[in-house]
């Protein structure tokens, strides 16, 4: 029996339902990641739109707790141009959707010293936009240094590895 379509796999980025919108590159060097979490989010249909086209930011987004709710700040989604007044504010706080028991466990988490909650990555699965919010400790500067070089180390392994010198 033959399958039928494309003969390239799909992986977890590739799958229709699965659409990466924005990364926060910047979080894997600035930040030690310590615990993920899948949340979802209150968006506008203006907002929703404007995702789908792939445009949104995380540069200098984070996430804090206000009132047993936790926020989106300084997320970055552009006004949808084919939309007429009723069009977004591009910055505007977004309320992210999480089980009490895990706001709890961030709430708790991120009042430890050091450790804020920072998003890494906002996408759709399965027609919901998620974000990807992560605890995480900011490194200090030699912090930083030694993980390029652990980094920088393990790319020369796996290209000495496959053959490439």
């Amino acid at each position: 029996m033959a399958k039928s379509g494309g003969g390239k796999a799909k992986g977890k980025d590739e799958d229709e339902s699965f659409k990466i919108v924005a990364r926060n590159r910047r979080a894997r060097h600035e930040y030690e990641l310590l615990e993920t979490v899948e949340a979802g989010i209150v968006l506008t249909g203006t907002e929703v739109k404007s995702l789908r086209t792939g445009k949104a930011s995380l540069e200098e987004a984070y996430a804090g707790i206000d009132h047993e709710e936790v926020w989106l700040y300084g997320c970055d989604i552009p006004e949808y141009l084919q939309a007429n007044r009723m069009n977004h504010k591009p910055k505007r706080p977004r309320k992210l959707l999480l089980h009490r028991r895990e706001i709890d466990k961030l709430k708790s988490k991120s009042a430890e010293r050091g450790l804020t909650i920072v998003p890494l990555k906002i996408y759709f699965k399965d027609g919901m936009a998620k974000v990807e919010i992560c605890i995480a400790r900011g490194r200090k500067l030699f912090d930083k240094r030694e993980a390029m070089k652990k980094q920088d180390a393990r790319r020369d392994m796996d290209r000495a590895l496959r053959g490439r010198g």
